[in-house]
């Protein structure tokens, strides 16, 4: 069974995120998308509202795994066999961060673990979750990049924390 990986932080999962997992769910038999839970980071979501977000957006996509992780995601594939790992790019800029990680990757797994990039559809290319939240955050609206269901907890969370948002 060909098995890979999709990481990230998902804060919150854009339609550029589905977009890779649906193509990369179509080349694997099994994707697990990992998300990253780091306490070095301040995310606007719970790790666990992260996961439950995605479970909710690829329920429809039978061979995705939708998991959170700690730590090095070298030891994540271990644990879960996985010699293959996604990563999406928009742009040029992505190219070197990401390049820098999989060779990281590639390294600290002894030779194991592969990065494949998939560059993101034209019309997601401009879409990252910081954008996301920045939008919502003064008010914009953020429906033409991220799910519905996703857009109204992102607006409610920003309620929660009393930001005055006018998407709410």
């Amino acid at each position: 069974m060909r098995a890979a990986i999709y990481p990230g932080s998902f804060d919150p999962v854009t339609y550029g995120h589905i977009d890779v997992i649906r193509r990369a769910a179509e080349m694997f038999d099994l994707l697990h998308v990992a998300v990253l839970d780091n306490a070095a980071k301040t995310p606007l979501f719970s790790v666990e509202e992260r996961v439950r977000m995605l479970r909710n957006v690829t329920r429809d996509i039978p061979n995705v795994v939708v998991e959170s992780y700690q730590g090095l995601l070298v030891d994540y594939a271990k644990k879960n066999n996985i010699h293959i790992s996604v990563r999406g790019l928009r742009a040029v800029t992505d190219f070197e961060y990401e390049l820098q990680i999989a060779q990281t990757n590639k390294k600290l797994s002894d030779g194991s673990l592969d990065t494949i990039f998939l560059t993101t559809s034209l019309e997601y290319a401009y879409l990252s979750s910081s954008s996301v939240k920045e939008i919502a955050y003064f008010g914009g609206d953020i429906s033409p990049c991220v799910p519905q269901e996703v857009a109204e907890q992102v607006y409610r969370k920003y309620q929660e924390r009393g930001t005055d948002s006018a998407g709410c």
